[in-house]
């Protein structure tokens, strides 16, 4: 016998509860600059609790071939990948509309240094 789900009803694989929580999202992607001027991706706005964001983050890893690491409801790679993630994203199947870019963030200047020299 294969179990029902508790929120829909259906079968576990006939599930849709997933695919109605994908497209009820509204997920934010930017670029964080953290130690030593190194640039991260970060990914927030997934619900935890509907979508498993671990799997997810784990296949956006393998997909983007970077480290990263889930840090509760919001997903963080190494790199500046603004439209790989969301193309990802995509494919997993959240709405682009849903999906949206902070393009100011991974426009910074450069750091200025203090002009002395050793």
């Amino acid at each position: 016998m294969s179990e029902i789900c508790n929120t829909c009803g259906l079968p576990k694989d006939l599930c849709v509860c997933e695919a109605i929580a994908k497209e009820s999202q509204r997920i934010s992607i930017k670029i964080d600059r953290k130690k030593f001027r190194k640039e991260y991706t970060v990914i927030s706005g997934i619900d935890g609790g509907e979508i498993d964001i671990k799997e997810l983050a784990k296949g956006l890893k393998n997909k983007l071939a970077c480290g990263g690491t889930v840090k509760g409801n919001v997903i963080e790679v190494q790199g500046s990948h603004l439209k790989d993630a969301r193309d990802f994203l995509v494919t997993q199947g959240f709405a682009l509309e849903t999906i949206e870019l902070d393009e100011k963030s991974a426009i910074r200047p450069p750091r200025q240094g203090t002009g002395k020299r050793r």
